[in-house]
């Protein structure tokens, strides 16, 4: 209980975790950041690490000259981008046999939903997951399942990394600092969390209403 309540506590704090840091680990935090989305976004088991908040918050820091706005932007976009590629070949590796041992996590009613969500919104569910936090996670893995060419997904990976993360660094740059956002800012992370996941909640029951029962 005690490991989940300091994940929490990080995610829900991440502005004070990054200052320190800083402070801390000086031009090492860069690693530490770069690890930070890789996991995030390439393993299927930490989908719990925060996203969008980081780099919200990264590009706040980024204001105040504590780092640099172009070399995070390149860094956490090859992060993004790389963990998305490895996530995907998991999937593909390992997919299948999870699918056949009727795994709780990825079960054949399951696998046939994302087939629809796939279906549905086309390549382009790859650079709109990377808004919603968990899906972001989970959907490189299960296109690896065979749902798009790694030809495609290369590409759409590449342009949802690039657009995620320049944009969100980018907003906390220009909004991080504030005075008004970062006196509130456990509640726009609660919103940069909840917010996009409502909608994809709203967006998945959308279409599985237009969808036959399988």
């Amino acid at each position: 209980m005690e490991y989940f309540a300091q994940i929490i506590d990080f995610v829900l704090h991440v502005d004070r975790y990054i200052e320190e840091f800083v402070r801390l680990y000086d031009h090492w935090v860069y690693a530490i950041l770069f690890l930070i989305v890789f996991l995030e976004a390439g393993v299927v088991i930490t989908p719990f690490l925060p996203g969008d908040s980081l780099l919200f918050v990264v590009g706040g820091v980024c204001g105040l000259g504590l780092l640099d706005w172009t070399l995070c932007c390149v860094l956490l976009s090859i992060a993004a981008l790389i963990g998305g590629q490895f996530n995907y070949w998991v999937g593909s590796k390992v997919g299948s046999q999870l699918l056949g041992h009727h795994s709780r996590w990825f079960g054949e009613k399951e696998f046939h939903k994302t087939q629809d969500f796939y279906k549905t919104y086309g390549p382009s569910a790859i650079v709109i997951a990377r808004f919603v936090p968990f899906i972001r996670t989970f959907a490189p893995f299960v296109a690896g399942m065979g749902q798009m060419t790694f030809t495609n997904f290369t590409i759409f990976n590449a342009v949802g990394a690039l657009i995620w993360v320049f944009g969100v660094v980018g907003a906390g740059f220009e909004l991080g600092n504030i005075p008004w956002i970062k006196g509130h800012i456990e509640f726009f992370i609660w919103g940069l969390v909840l917010g996009p996941a409502l909608v994809a909640i709203w967006g998945s029951y959308k279409v599985q209403k237009s969808q036959p029962n399988r």
